[in-house]
């Protein structure tokens, strides 16, 4: 029986390139890196407020990754949605959508990665 969930993984060309992106724009914390038995390069971050982690796997052996539009995405929640996606255009990634006040009155947006992942942003009615 399944006691808590632990971490995801996504799988990317450039773990660098993402893993900045996820520590300088999302403000993730990398909590570890190291290659795996298999050869993988692996990154894991955390998010304040969550024990989930993210893994970031970078393992070329395995061909390119493609990330086909609208396949997946993390939501995480924001304090200030207007203000994180004033701060993220400034480091070249601005939202891809919204935002938008749903009808339980929280606002959403949308960002993409360098990978093309899709990220969802949650401000909630406050």
């Amino acid at each position: 029986m399944i006691t808590r969930m632990l971490h995801t993984r996504y799988r990317v060309n450039d773990l660098d390139k993402t893993a900045t992106f996820y520590r300088d724009v999302l403000g993730l914390k990398e909590v570890s890196r190291h290659q795996s038995p298999r050869g993988s390069t692996l990154a894991f971050f955390s998010a304040p407020g969550s024990d989930v982690q993210i893994e970031l796997c970078q393992y070329p052996a395995s061909g390119p990754v493609v990330v086909q539009p609208d396949l997946t995405h993390i939501a995480f929640e924001v304090a200030d949605l207007d203000a994180f996606a004033k701060e993220a255009a400034t480091k070249g990634y601005p939202l891809s959508d919204g935002p938008t006040v749903t009808g339980s009155g929280s606002k959403i947006g949308f960002i993409d990665g360098p990978e093309g992942y899709e990220f969802e942003l949650i401000e909630k009615k406050k």
